[in-house]
């Protein structure tokens, strides 16, 4: 990934209700959320949600699909995994006590459970 990219996608998530947004639609899976119900569950008024939005799809870390006559948004996974491994890719320099945290958490969600314990997982990252 380009430093221009992660810098545009982590702008998109530098403000609080963008943030919400991308975490609702994280929890939401690849199914993804109509935009009324994003904004009805957030508390978001339409122009401004639709505003939210544009920016998070022109960042690259949500999706859209017509259904009918709702747009469903979605998390883009593949953008956000690719500005996490930005981020990751030299975090440890050798040293498994720094990943480890952040295996551990990728450990509890059920979609990322690993197939090797948190510890070795932090061992292969720095290895």
């Amino acid at each position: 990934m380009e430093p221009i990219a992660a810098v545009k996608r982590l702008s998109a998530l530098a403000q609080d209700s963008r943030l919400e947004v991308f975490r609702l639609l994280i929890k939401a899976g690849h199914d993804g959320v109509p935009a009324g119900d994003i904004a009805r569950s957030l508390a978001i008024t339409p122009n401004t949600l639709s505003a939210q939005l544009n920016i998070l799809a022109n960042a690259g870390l949500i999706t859209s699909r017509r259904d009918g006559r709702s747009i469903i948004y979605a998390a883009d996974f593949d953008g956000m995994s690719e500005l996490l491994v930005y981020l990751m890719e030299d975090c440890c320099q050798g040293r498994a006590e720094v990943c480890a945290p952040l295996a551990a958490a990728a450990a509890r969600g059920a979609c990322c459970a690993p197939a090797e314990p948190a510890a070795a997982t932090a061992a292969a990252c720095c290895s």
